[in-house]
């Protein structure tokens, strides 16, 4: 078991990933290895279109038919999680990662970014503990515009 960044690691994502597929009966082929490899590598919420960029040029070649199906498998398996954060696209972003940041949706410029919110950590344990409960986890999306808004 390996600790690194305060996240500790039980086992590798790939082998998350193999025994899902071999679950749903398919292989892991070195396309969808380079799709999660490539998925893992992002840094907040992303979109498909996204990730197609970067997987853009490299070998081996991952269509876009391979790229859809192996973010569904992602979803399926818990690697990935499906965001709703517009009403135009569906964004992912990894099941795990940094607990201290926020999705900021920008409803004005139809924008996504992910933002640190140092103090998020202590307050959302506060809040569990005050029920007698240990909180496993939270998303904080916050949904701002330009111009006035809810005080």
């Amino acid at each position: 078991m390996q600790r690194a960044t305060g996240i500790t690691i039980i086992e590798p994502m790939c082998a998350v990933f193999r025994r899902h597929l071999r679950a749903v009966g398919l292989k892991y082929t070195p396309e969808r290895a380079r799709v999660l490899d490539t998925a893992l590598g992002m840094h907040g919420p992303f979109l498909v279109d996204d990730l197609l960029a970067k997987l853009d040029g490299g070998l081996p070649r991952v269509s876009k038919a391979t790229t859809y199906r192996t973010i569904k498998l992602l979803e399926a398996s818990g690697i990935v999680q499906k965001l709703l954060l517009t009403s135009t696209q569906s964004h992912y972003q990894l099941a795990f990662g940094n607990p201290s940041s926020a999705i900021l949706v920008r409803t004005d410029a139809n924008a996504v970014e992910q933002v640190q919110a140092q103090g998020l950590d202590a307050l959302v344990r506060t809040l569990a503990a005050a029920r007698g409960l240990h909180a496993q986890g939270y998303r904080l999306v916050v949904y701002a515009a330009e111009g006035p808004g809810v005080e």
